[in-house]
């Protein structure tokens, strides 16, 4: 396993491809895992860093919460030990808002943001209904039937279900519930008119209780595409991967001619 130190903290990442790099941020629960298909297609043209969140698959517990500012401290750390100076940053779900934070927190080490069926608050009663059932189950100590449900959801196939529901089991509870957590009270949406940058917005047209984040952040940024895969639901990178690679693949490529 690639290892790497943060404060005393053994964060697992991948390193694959070479080009532009792009770092990948996953949800709770989850981990580098669910960007498989990512790592496998897009390593092929660009630079494609995955890692595992604190306390998330193969990284260790983290004694200090996990809140979005320390995920994105951790990952400037990844980069620096990369010695990468600047990258796209892509996030999954809650990982969205982390490309986000990251971008407000450390706009001279950003290309870019790909936001993925991402949000910049939890705003409607329906997703924070799903997070706090989520807290509730962890609490309960059925973590693996919180992670059975997320990695099927997540998982196109058998073998997909099983390599995702490996690693989910890995994590900390703990960690994954504080994720969980913060989720709930973080909003950037007043402070989205400073990111200058370019940033990619993709959902799924069946996925509509997210159309709404998806058109609040199209009108906030300053500088975003909003593009919708027809007939597709919210896990495009596991269930629309081929649609969706070639949506990163074209936008990185514009901006990096």
């Amino acid at each position: 396993m690639t290892m790497v130190d943060v404060d005393g903290i053994s964060l697992y990442y991948s390193v694959k491809g070479e080009g532009t790099p792009i770092v990948f941020i996953h949800p709770p629960l989850l981990t580098s895992a669910n960007f498989r298909y990512q790592i496998d297609e897009l390593s092929q043209k660009f630079k494609v860093i995955t890692f595992d969140i604190r306390g998330h698959g193969r990284s260790s517990y983290s004694v200090q919460p996990i809140t979005y500012p320390l995920i994105v401290e951790d990952i400037k750390r990844l980069m620096d030990h990369l010695r990468i100076p600047k990258a796209f940053l892509c996030g999954y779900s809650t990982g969205g808002s982390i490309v986000l934070e990251f971008l407000l927190t450390f706009p001279d080490r950003s290309l870019g943001g790909i936001v993925i069926s991402g949000m910049s608050e939890v705003g409607d009663w329906n997703l924070k209904r799903r997070i706090f059932l989520a807290r509730s189950i962890l609490k309960a100590g059925a973590v693996r039937f919180l992670a059975s449900v997320i990695t099927w959801g997540n998982s196109d196939t058998q073998e997909t279900f099983r390599e995702l529901l490996k690693e989910g089991l890995k994590g900390d509870a703990r960690n994954i519930e504080q994720y969980y957590r913060y989720s709930l009270h973080y909003n950037c949406t007043k402070r989205l008119t400073k990111i200058e940058l370019p940033i990619l917005l993709v959902y799924g047209t069946e996925d509509k209780s997210f159309h709404g984040y998806a058109n609040l952040l199209h009108e906030k940024l300053p500088y975003s595409e909003l593009e919708f895969l027809s007939n597709e639901k919210h896990q495009l990178p596991t269930k629309a991967a081929k649609k969706l690679n070639q949506l990163i693949n074209q936008f990185i490529n514009a901006l990096c001619k």
